[in-house]
């Protein structure tokens, strides 16, 4: 935890934000897997960490500002729950700890709430992502799931206060991107032919482990990087294979590390490998140069996009002129992902408040394919973290679809392009601080360019 004044400060800051009504916080319980006393690992609700820091199951919040009352409601341990899971911090220990005076059990929130509709306060809450959240807004305010209104001005006022980061948030990031660089450093040494992938997210998962991290989000490691979000991992590597894994570690804090690497199964890779390898690294290059404060970030990824449609021409797989190519869409064909997200609290930062406020300041997304998928677009500013992650992919099933409809017949040579259909795809991913005259790397460097990649080999 940072300490109980950040978090008084913070809370502070939201109710001037928000300016009056109540503001509900659902902290996150327990989750059974497969029966109810075998649960998930617990995760709190960013949002709760963000602004009460408290990483407990079973912990509901209140910041009831017409009345300038803060209010955690939870309930003590019963001696069953210390006999079988230790003891812990009272209640009222625990709300210390982040500056807040009042607790009262968890079930006097439902009284709390009603009080306060009948007094016709305006109650404010976010967006849920899961059912247990569902059926408490069902419960305590007889909002019934999939009828969910959620405050706008209150998903304003978090996406302001966290799209910018401090410096203590950076210096906690940073732990996540050195401990997420060396799980991919062991993951480079670790791969080879002849062996399954499990092997080699056995090796960097427990690099994870060993610094007191657990993951920032299920670890991707495959052969058919043209999958873009391949968590399966049993797939033999060989000789040929190239092997893209995107993992990261998350700090006991909450805070997220984000990379990827693509890996050459040999110690070198082929001809044809690296000539698609070289196109990514430069479009990645490209991104990270552009980096700076005042510039949309969807320019960064036009730039990105052209970067990779521009150095296919050199294969014969595509023609044209670029900018149009890029405009149209033709690119999504070998870069179908977006270029990059924002990263904190959450790997995907505040992708539950939704995209439109988090990546595009309220204004509309892209329904364009590919395009669709960029996460963020908005302005850069001094304090953003995010990843820059540009890809080339050859996905035998778009490449079928879109040829047999002659769809950007201008911009894409079909013929060449079915020579390369079982190419897979590759990816490599950095996170960066935009600082207030550029970007700078978080995290130890992992390797980029195919010499750097060969020379771990």
């Amino acid at each position: 935890m940072f300490s109980k004044e950040t978090y008084i400060s913070r809370r502070a800051e939201l109710k001037r934000r928000v300016g009056s009504g109540l503001i509900l916080f659902l902290g996150n319980d327990e989750v059974g897997m497969n029966y109810a006393a075998n649960i998930y690992p617990f995760r709190q609700d960013s949002s709760f960490l963000y602004y009460f820091g408290l990483a407990y199951a079973g912990l509901n919040a209140i910041i009831d500002i017409d009345n300038d009352s803060e209010i955690i409601f939870g309930d003590e341990l019963s001696i069953d729950d210390i006999v079988w899971t230790g003891t812990q911090p009272t209640l009222k220990e625990k709300a210390s700890m982040v500056g807040i005076e009042k607790t009262r059990p968890y079930g006097d929130i439902t009284l709390y709430l009603d009080n306060a509709r009948k007094k016709g306060q305006k109650i404010h809450y976010l967006p849920t992502y899961r059912g247990q959240n569902q059926v408490k807004l069902q419960n305590y305010l007889g909002i019934y799931p999939g009828t969910e209104q959620p405050s706008v001005d209150l998903i304003r006022a978090i996406v302001d206060m966290r799209k910018c980061k401090t410096a203590e948030e950076i210096a906690e990031i940073e732990k996540a991107c050195n401990v997420t660089a060396d799980m991919h450093i062991e993951a480079i040494r670790a791969t080879r032919p002849g062996i399954y992938e499990y092997e080699v997210v056995a090796r960097l998962e427990a690099v994870a482990a060993a610094h007191g991290c657990r993951l920032s989000f299920p670890t991707i490691a495959t052969i058919h990087g043209e999958t873009l979000h391949n968590e399966d991992h049993f797939n033999l590597i060989k000789e040929d294979s190239m092997l893209l894994v995107d993992a990261g570690a998350e700090t006991p804090m909450g805070y997220a590390g984000d990379m990827s690497s693509t890996i050459c199964a040999g110690k070198r890779f082929s001809p044809q490998q690296k000539e698609i390898y070289d196109i990514q690294v430069a479009a990645h290059q490209a991104a990270v140069a552009a980096l700076r404060p005042g510039v949309p970030f969807t320019e960064v990824y036009n730039l990105a996009s052209g970067v990779i449609f521009d150095s296919l021409k050199a294969l014969g797989i595509t023609k044209g002129d670029t900018a149009e190519a890029v405009a149209a869409g033709a690119h999504a064909m070998f870069f179908q992902c977006g270029l990059g997200h924002m990263m904190g609290l959450d790997v995907h930062d505040m992708e539950n408040l939704g995209e439109v406020y988090v990546g595009y300041d309220g204004k509309p997304k892209s329904t364009q394919f590919g395009r669709k998928s960029l996460r963020l677009g908005r302005p850069l500013e001094e304090g953003f973290v995010l990843t820059i992650e540009p890809g080339v992919y050859f996905i035998p099933e778009l490449i079928d679809m879109w040829k047999a409809e002659k769809r950007f017949a201008d911009f894409i040579n079909y013929d060449e392009l079915e020579k390369w259909r079982h190419f897979g795809g590759i990816r490599n991913e950095e996170d960066y601080l935009i600082t207030a005259d550029g970007a700078r790397r978080l995290g130890k460097k992992i390797p980029l360019t195919t010499e750097e990649v060969e020379a771990l080999r």
